[in-house]
């Protein structure tokens, strides 16, 4: 397990037996930005291998700082992270397509950057560009796709370096709710057919019930997290699912936490 102290120094810790199968585990974790903005107050929390973890809260509450203290892109204040992955893969909320690169060149970025050989990352690319139904379009360049499909190119470019541990900072926010659906539907096959682990930020709250096993509840910034919501529903996740009045009894679970605020929170 790769562990990432409050230094922001990537490190080695030994792996207590209990910490055998964890994923992703923050411990104590805060954040104070040098500018004296708290972010985050201590949260700890973690991910099994396998499993899908949503987080929604209000904007400015701390949820894409997770992220990045995650991925090793900024330094915690106090606390520690720990990351039980070989690879950790980053979606972004915007898709980041070099527009001078086709698709398939834009998918085999990661692999050339880390110097797999040219062959070995074509196929490579070449897998990732059919699990995200993106076949047909490896030398169309990002102007001439759709948001979703951009979203898909950078879903597949992630794919290529086979993450144990992906992190989503809300990928479809910014596609219409039709696409959304889809997109969140294709992910779930990926997520079946994989099952990495995963922190999903998102503000929809049917989103994160749709995709996730468990759900966690932000307050106000500076963050906390206030309820850890588990979602009863097995996988595969039919669409229908949707629509059924248990699915609108969770999301209501949810929707309520985010309303009572830290004042509603368990202690």
């Amino acid at each position: 397990m790769n562990a990432v102290t409050a230094a922001g120094t990537p490190g080695r810790r030994d792996v207590t037996e209990d910490e055998q199968d964890v994923a992703l585990r923050f411990a104590g974790v805060s954040k104070r930005f040098d500018d004296g903005t708290l972010a985050l107050l201590p949260v700890s929390f973690s991910a099994l291998p396998g499993e899908l973890v949503a987080i929604v809260g209000p904007s400015g509450c701390g949820k894409s700082t997770l992220l990045r203290l995650a991925a090793g892109l900024t330094a915690a204040s106090t606390g520690t992270i720990a990351v039980g992955a070989r690879n950790v893969g980053y979606v972004f909320q915007d898709p980041t397509l070099l527009p001078w690169r086709s698709v398939r060149r834009n998918v085999e970025l990661l692999g050339e950057l880390h110097g797999v050989p040219k062959p070995e990352r074509r196929a490579m690319a070449e897998a990732a560009i059919a699990a995200v139904g993106l076949t047909g379009f490896e030398d169309k360049y990002p102007r001439a796709l759709s948001g979703g499909m951009k979203m898909r190119a950078s879903l597949a470019r992630a794919l290529t370096m086979s993450p144990d541990v992906f992190l989503f900072d809300e990928p479809f926010g910014a596609v219409d709710e039709i696409t959304r659906e889809r997109l969140n539907d294709e992910l779930l096959r990926l997520f079946q057919a994989r099952r990495f682990a995963a922190l999903f930020v998102t503000h929809s709250v049917t989103e994160a019930a749709f995709l996730a096993t468990r759900v966690l509840v932000m307050s106000d910034r500076p963050g906390r997290i206030l309820t850890d919501l588990e979602v009863p529903f097995p996988y595969p996740r039919r669409p229908e699912l949707r629509y059924d009045p248990a699915f609108a009894r969770v999301t209501g679970r949810i929707g309520a936490a985010l309303r009572a605020g830290p004042a509603g929170a368990p202690q």
